[in-house]
C-alpha cells in the first residue's frame, strides 16, 4: 500500500499554489474541491439529496447547482451548513478514496489528498501525515478580499467558518509558511518532502 499525505490550509492561504508545485514534481494530487464539484453534477446522487433538502430553488436554469445561492444560505446558518456537509462529505470521501486506489493500482507510491477542511471535517484518519500551508490572518484577509472581491465582513465570515490556521499548526506534521515569496514556499516544500523520504 502506498503513502497518503494530507495537504491542507485555510481559505486564501496559498494551498492551491503548493498543490500545483506538488503536481509539477510528478505526484498525484486528489483535490477535495474538484471532488466536491464532481459529486454535485446533474445526475449524481448527492445533487438529488441536496435538492430534496434545500428545494429546487438552488438549481439554475440548466439544472446545475447554483453555488452562490446555496453558499448564501449555508454560510449564515450553521444548521443548514451541517446538513449540506452531511450530504456532500460522504460523497467526496468516496470519490477521493476511489481516485487514491486507482493511483496506487497504477503504481504510484505516494498520493497527496488536498483537503481544505481536513480538520473541520474530521478526515485526518484518511492520511498518514499532514502538511499545512500557513499565512498570517491579515495576509489571508487581504488575499481573500482581493481574489474574490469580498467586503471585509464577507471575507471574515468565510475565514471564521474554518478553524484558525494557528490552531491547525498544532495538529500538523509539517508547516509551510506562505507569507513570503513563491521561491521560499517551494524551498520549504522540497525540504519537507526530503525529510519525509518522498523525494531524494
Amino acid at each position: 500500500m502506498g503513502r497518503v499525505i494530507g495537504l491542507t490550509g485555510g481559505i486564501a492561504s496559498g494551498k492551491s499554489t503548493v498543490s500545483d508545485m506538488i503536481r509539477k514534481l510528478g505526484f498525484v494530487v486528489v483535490d477535495a474541491d474538484i471532488a466536491a464539484k464532481t459529486v454535485v453534477q446533474p445526475g449524481q446522487p448527492a445533487l438529488s439529496l441536496i435538492v430534496e433538502t434545500f428545494g429546487e430553488d438552488i438549481l439554475n436554469e440548466s439544472g446545475e447547482l447554483d453555488r452562490p445561492k446555496l453558499g448564501s444560505i449555508v454560510f449564515q446558518d450553521e444548521e443548514k451548513r451541517l446538513q449540506l456537509n452531511s450530504i456532500v462529505h460522504p460523497a467526496v470521501r468516496k470519490f477521493m478514496k476511489d481516485e487514491q486506489e486507482s493511483a496506487f493500482l497504477k503504481g504510484e507510491k505516494v498520493v497527496f489528498l488536498d483537503i481544505p477542511l481536513l480538520f473541520e471535517s474530521n478526515l485526518t484518519f484518511m492520511v498518514e501525515k499532514i502538511l499545512l500551508v500557513y499565512v498570517d490572518k491579515n495576509m489571508q484577509l487581504a488575499r481573500l478580499m482581493k481574489r474574490n472581491g469580498f467586503s471585509e465582513k464577507e471575507a471574515l465570515d468565510r475565514i471564521s467558518s474554518q478553524w484558525p490556521l494557528k490552531e491547525k499548526i498544532e495538529h500538523s506534521d509539517a508547516v509551510i509558511n506562505n507569507n513570503g515569496t513563491i521561491e521560499e514556499t517551494k524551498g520549504q516544500l522540497l525540504s519537507i518532502l526530503r525529510q519525509w523520504d518522498i523525494i531524494d
